[in-house]
């Protein structure tokens, strides 16, 4: 038995990794989809949303989803967009940064968010239960959006 164990390639031996080791780095969004609290689906982001997560071993980490199919402002000055075009952008797009942490019994990520596209965020938290997690693949569920939906979201690792 025990030239049997010595045999075997080390990494099946080894630990398998905690919940925050696997998350740490750079994700991309796959899909994101939402059901309201009256249980109507809604793809809140449109077809072929764009998106980045990450999360740094040292705690901070930085999340934003933008719309893809938003038409670009008839002025290429910031300062005069129209009403309607800021409106349009500001709904197809969340972006925030902080601080987060990992409760690996109950698979939940917590952000503790500093600043936001949404000021009513800035100074709250956010959490999200893990279903799953592979080297290539994170899946969560959002139970209590900004929106007021349950959003179940799919990322894939950055290459």
């Amino acid at each position: 038995t025990a030239l049997g164990l010595a045999l075997l390639p080390s990494n099946a031996i080894s630990k398998q990794k905690s919940l925050k080791e696997q998350l740490v780095g750079t994700w991309t969004l796959v899909s994101a989809n939402q059901v309201s609290k009256e249980g109507v689906k809604s793809d809140r982001w449109g077809p072929n949303p764009r998106g980045r997560a990450t999360f740094e071993a040292n705690g901070r980490y930085s999340f934003m989803i933008f719309r893809t199919d938003i038409p670009k402002f008839a002025s290429n000055n910031m300062n005069q967009v129209t009403a309607e075009e800021a409106k349009t952008a500001i709904q197809g797009m969340t972006a925030n940064y902080g601080t987060w942490s990992i409760d690996e019994a109950t698979k939940t990520l917590t952000t503790n968010i500093e600043g936001s596209s949404s000021p009513n965020l800035n100074g709250g938290t956010q959490k999200r239960i893990i279903s799953s997690i592979s080297a290539d693949e994170l899946k969560y569920t959002n139970p209590a959006s900004q929106i007021g939906s349950v959003d179940d979201v799919v990322w894939k690792r950055a290459k």
